[in-house]
């Protein structure tokens, strides 16, 4: 399990990444942020018409259940990944 200060550490790694990462990771980094920071995907879905807000909303969406302590690990996982 990553600790509050890895994923904080991991947030300022992936800002300051080189390469920009795949539109698929940036999603999956989102997703996994929102349920690690916020719980579970709440509100309403953003129109068809709103393409960046609706595969956001879905990416953070796919994590329900995922616990906080969870979101963070796979988090600094993915940061990692993309920072080597």
């Amino acid at each position: 399990m990553a600790t509050v200060e890895e994923f904080e550490a991991a947030k300022q790694r992936g800002e300051g990444l080189t390469r920009r990462p795949s539109n698929e990771d940036l999603l999956s980094l989102y997703g996994l942020y929102k349920q690690a920071t916020a719980g579970d995907a709440t509100g309403k879905k953003p129109g068809r018409l709103d393409i960046k807000g609706r595969a956001k909303f879905e990416a953070w969406e796919r994590r329900r259940g995922l616990s906080a302590d969870d979101a963070r690990s796979q988090y600094v996982a993915l940061v990692d990944r993309l920072a080597s």
